[in-house]
């Protein structure tokens, strides 16, 4: 059986919301389609700006807000225009609610003291992206594989 297969049959126990920031367009249409061909049906809610998914992300699990999102996961890049991803991170995990969140740095940057930083703050996992296309696409349906067996903390508390 292919891994493809296997994992879209054993696939997590409950539904999730992948949480993208992500404000390079290529990367985002890549990385949503590699997660797709990896046979991840999940919800993908995509950001092009950190201000836009922080606030989704706290509106989400507010439950004064109505219905919170369960099962959230967020795939963060740290090279934003408006925020600094490491600035995002430290806020989610510092948050009662929010710092539960799986967060997988996926960005370009693989300078050794950021890496230790996110991993200190809370990261999940650390992805760097890499510059080749072919070795791109590959890495993020790897990625995403690992995302359909998953499982992932419920937010609704």
């Amino acid at each position: 059986m292919s891994p493809e297969i296997a994992a879209s049959q054993s696939g997590p126990s409950k539904a999730m919301t992948i949480v993208m920031i992500e404000d390079d367009e290529g990367h985002a249409r890549l990385i949503e389609k590699n997660i797709r061909r990896a046979g991840v049906g999940s919800d993908l809610v995509a950001f092009t700006t950190g201000a836009e998914g922080v606030s989704y992300l706290l509106a989400a699990t507010e439950p004064t807000r109505g219905t919170p999102a369960t099962n959230v996961l967020l795939l963060l890049d740290l090279n934003l225009p408006d925020m600094n991803g490491i600035d995002i991170l430290s806020r989610l995990k510092q948050g009662e609610r929010t710092r539960r969140i799986p967060v997988v740095i996926l960005t370009t940057t693989d300078d050794r003291d950021e890496i230790a930083r996110c991993y200190e703050l809370g990261c999940n996992a650390y992805v760097t992206k890499p510059v080749a296309y072919d070795a791109f696409s590959h890495s993020i349906h790897q990625l995403a594989l690992f995302f359909s067996i998953m499982q992932i903390p419920d937010m609704s508390w």
